[in-house]
């Protein structure tokens, strides 16, 4: 005899389940999630946190070398309330983030259009593969100090430095992008009359751009490495120059408090990013992780 099976939590039969049901299941299963892992990272944050306060205040931590979290904490209010000797934090900020955004766009762009040019053609790989390797080899504080000699202590050569860390990450993955696209794709439109141009806007570039994106989650915090390490060779203003003013005063509270503001910074030019990939990448089916969250 046939028997049917019952959902267990309203006895009706599994057949009789509606897919809005099976829909709450799944959102009560991501709240769940997502209660357990901001949970963990609170806890995670409370206890390196509060470890790090407890050792420093019982003397096994010197919070001479090491600082100290609630000193960090009344640095960053000192620095929000009474500003720096070089102007307001914000205008400092502001500096370092303008030196940052304009490298990382800089060096998106560069790297996109070379990445996809030199992925398309052989040839011209074949021709400047190897310069841009010799120059990928080239320590960044060397060309930063090229950069500050050359062009002074203003804000080009910091966007130059961030634009060359931000390009090689870029550069890399569109390239690679632009070789693992489907090349009998590409022949079948080529093969229907499309052009290189065509080709490009509607295969290659679409194809390559989950490569791409991925790089820009990286790139923006090299693009921050690398205005602040220009700005410790020499600068006028930028939280690089309280930095090293701060290192130089064996200041350790300022230099974590600098940190947890470009770390504020960069959280939030990455959740930008997330917004710019998913509006850029709808068409694509979610992986096995977003299909998770769902």
């Amino acid at each position: 005899m046939t028997t049917l099976a019952h959902d267990g939590a309203a006895g009706r039969p599994a057949a009789a389940v509606s897919s809005a049901d099976l829909q709450a299941a799944g959102r009560r299963a991501a709240r769940r999630r997502n209660t357990a892992i901001w949970t963990g990272r609170i806890a995670l944050a409370v206890i390196v946190i509060g470890g790090w306060q407890w050792f420093t205040e019982e003397g096994w931590v010197d919070k001479f070398f090491f600082g100290q979290p609630s000193e960090i904490w009344n640095s960053l209010v000192k620095l929000f309330t009474q500003g720096t000797a070089f102007g307001s934090i914000w205008v400092n900020l502001g500096v370092t983030a303008q030196e940052a955004f304009l490298g990382f766009l800089l060096g998106t762009v560069v790297g996109v259009v070379l990445g996809i040019l030199l992925g398309s053609n052989k040839y011209l790989s074949a021709v400047v593969g190897p310069y841009i390797r010799i120059v990928n080899s080239i320590p960044r504080i060397v060309l930063g100090s090229i950069f500050i000699v050359a062009f002074g202590l203003g804000v080009f050569p910091k966007i130059l430095l961030a634009a060359v860390l931000v390009f090689f990450v870029v550069f890399f993955n569109a390239f690679q992008g632009v070789r693992e696209v489907d090349q009998n794709l590409v022949a079948n439109v080529r093969v229907l009359g499309a052009s290189p141009l065509q080709v490009a806007v509607h295969v290659t570039i679409p194809s390559a751009m989950t490569w791409i994106i991925a790089s820009l989650h990286t790139a923006f915090g090299f693009a921050i490495i690398g205005a602040l390490v220009a700005e410790v060779l020499g600068a006028q203003q930028g939280i690089g120059l309280i930095i090293s003013q701060a290192q130089g005063t064996f200041d350790p509270n300022t230099v974590f408090a600098c940190m947890v503001i470009i770390a504020v910074v960069t959280l939030a030019a990455e959740f930008l990013i997330g917004l710019l990939e998913h509006a850029l990448l709808k068409w694509r089916p979610p992986n096995r992780s977003e299909a998770q969250s769902i």
